[in-house]
């Protein structure tokens, strides 16, 4: 279904932007003179639909860019927080396959850890 709306849209932009070259495609002069109008020194000529577009292109890629500057500060966090994730999982799985002695189990009575060292308050196994 989401296919289905992808292909729409764009049937539809492609519809429009067609529609709108054939209706603007006189020609307009594009200066880059600002102190001689009359004559300028540095011009373009090209349909007023490819300007226009082409406007809109860079538009959007200035914006994106923007975008994307705005939000280093989010993307360093995640980085710094996907390398905090692994050197915690790390250390979990360096836990997990430690070997558990027997010195450990004192520790966790002292502590009323009866539960971790299965083993209730009087020695028994749990």
């Amino acid at each position: 279904m989401r296919k289905f709306f992808s292909t729409l849209f764009a049937i539809l932009l492609g519809l429009i932007l067609v529609t709108f070259a054939v209706a603007n495609r006189h020609f307009v002069t594009v200066s880059f003179d600002p102190f001689n109008a009359a004559n300028p020194s540095v011009s373009v000529s090209l349909p007023l639909f490819a300007l226009i577009i082409a406007v809109a292109i860079l538009g959007v890629i200035a914006g994106g860019c923007a975008t994307w500057f705005g939000q280093r500060r989010w993307r360093r966090a995640a980085r710094q927080h996907e390398a905090d994730a692994r050197h915690a999982r790390a250390q979990l799985a360096e836990l997990r396959t430690a070997p558990r002695g027997e010195a450990a189990r004192p520790a966790l009575a002292a502590r009323g850890l009866y539960l971790a060292a299965r083993r209730d308050k009087q020695g028994a196994t749990l």
